[in-house]
């Protein structure tokens, strides 16, 4: 629980500065503006996870098996450096292409900080396979701090433009490496033999990989073909504003995945099981109070000129709900090491997200993008969700919130509060 709340709160925290950040982003770029950073960043972000290759998830299923983690963190780096950078020239050759309405300048700087991006990925993925939870938030937190703190201090000098805020967001993206380098003791020595072992192994889910990111981000860039910027403004502060929903749901699940990378394939299911239930009833929880206040905070906070984002917004609560679940079941389902079935369950739900898009982006722009992702989302729960149930031989019930998860909530935050309360009071004593 206490590793729960500090990652709750590690994760809560650049939330509610982009929150806050965001306020001044809609205000002072107008939903243009917004819906150009949002393509920027939203491409470079593609480049990364394209640039990852899915190396995190060869970490995953070695670590068990492998006596000896040093390698995995030399070429943890090195792969990441190497893989991020061929990837952002890619697609740099596919956006001049394609020929977005967004400034080159731009996107060469937020593609410059790819390499180091999928590095990082790289190397967190190794210290929450060393328990290092700490570190990790630490490190998500310090990137907040660089990203948000320069944002509002141009937006209350009047002096905010997208060509800076885009320089903090590649400033942020590549600080997490920086700090990753002491704690790991980078550089460290990789194995050339090890390192082509993982890109066979990763290779192969990594196409489901990709799909997986498109899946979160392509109504963006869809939206942006077909629709005008402002559209896309409109759609991001309500994907911006759900993406608050996530903070229970991602702590709690990248703190089981070291659980869940142990031997005892027992202990694996049992934690994933308890993991889905949570998330379930936890963003379900987030979903809907977000939701409920979203007709008063929206125009409030990002003013009426954002009142079209509310629609959006609530198309896509259900579909939000069904996400949560994903990240935990996939890092079970690696363990069966079954790439190419992950991978055509991602491929399959990303089709069937274009194809939904294309109908429905033209008839109802940001609404229909939503609507899309929502359907999307909830089969690919579904799919995921019911193949882990058959292979954990569980039933509907066991994947269901239970009375004994909300008591055991409840008494864990019980428990925290008094220990906290008695911390202090010792250290008053003392």
């Amino acid at each position: 629980m206490r590793s729960f709340l500090q990652t709750m709160v590690s994760q809560a925290f650049p939330l509610a500065m982009a929150a806050v950040a965001g306020v001044f982003l809609a205000r002072g770029l107008q939903p243009e503006g917004r819906g150009v950073y949002a393509t920027v960043t939203t491409t470079a972000g593609i480049a990364t996870v394209v640039g990852h290759l899915s190396v995190g998830r060869s970490q995953m299923a070695l670590w068990p098996v492998l006596d000896r983690h040093g390698p995995l963190v030399g070429n943890a780096m090195v792969l990441g450096l190497v893989l991020g950078a061929a990837a952002g020239a890619m697609i740099f050759c596919v956006v001049t292409v394609l020929g977005l309405s967004v400034p080159p300048q731009l996107m060469v700087m937020a593609l410059l900080a790819v390499p180091f991006g999928v590095a990082a990925l790289n190397l967190k993925g190794v210290l929450l396979l060393q328990s290092r939870v700490g570190t990790a938030n630490r490190s998500t937190v310090l990137s907040a701090l660089v990203l948000y703190v320069p944002i509002l201090l141009l937006a209350a000098t009047g002096t905010l433009t997208l060509t800076a805020v885009v320089a903090c967001w590649a400033v942020s993206t590549i600080l997490p490496f920086v700090l990753f380098v002491r704690p790991l003791g980078l550089p460290a020595r990789g194995e050339g033999a090890l390192a082509r072992r993982q890109l066979a192994l990763s290779g192969r889910y990594h196409l489901g990989a990709v799909a997986f990111h498109l899946l979160l981000t392509v109504d963006v860039l869809l939206l942006n073909v077909w629709v005008t910027p402002a559209e896309v403004g409109l759609y991001t502060v309500a994907t911006s504003f759900l993406s608050l929903s996530r903070v229970p749901t991602d702590a709690l699940a990248q703190i089981v995945v070291a659980r869940q990378a142990v031997r005892d394939e027992a202990e694996a299911r049992a934690v994933t099981a308890r993991t889905v239930r949570l998330n379930l009833m936890l963003g379900s929880a987030a979903v809907c109070s977000l939701a409920g206040v979203s007709p008063l905070l929206i125009p409030t906070l990002y003013g009426a000129a954002f009142s079209g984002s509310l629609t959006p917004l609530l198309v896509l609560a259900p579909g939000t709900v069904a996400w949560s679940l994903l990240r935990p079941v996939e890092q079970y389902l690696v363990r069966l090491g079954r790439p190419m079935t992950m991978t055509a369950v991602a491929a399959c739900a990303l089709a069937s997200n274009v194809a939904l898009n294309a109908v429905l982006i033209p008839l109802w722009g940001a609404a229909g993008a939503a609507l899309a992702s929502t359907l999307s989302y909830g089969a690919m729960a579904a799919v995921e969700v019911g193949w882990f149930a058959r292979v954990a031989g569980l039933g509907a019930g066991d994947l269901l919130p239970r009375a004994a998860d909300v008591r055991w909530v409840a008494a864990s935050l019980r428990d925290r509060g008094r220990g906290t309360r008695g911390l202090a009071s010792a250290r008053r004593s003392v």
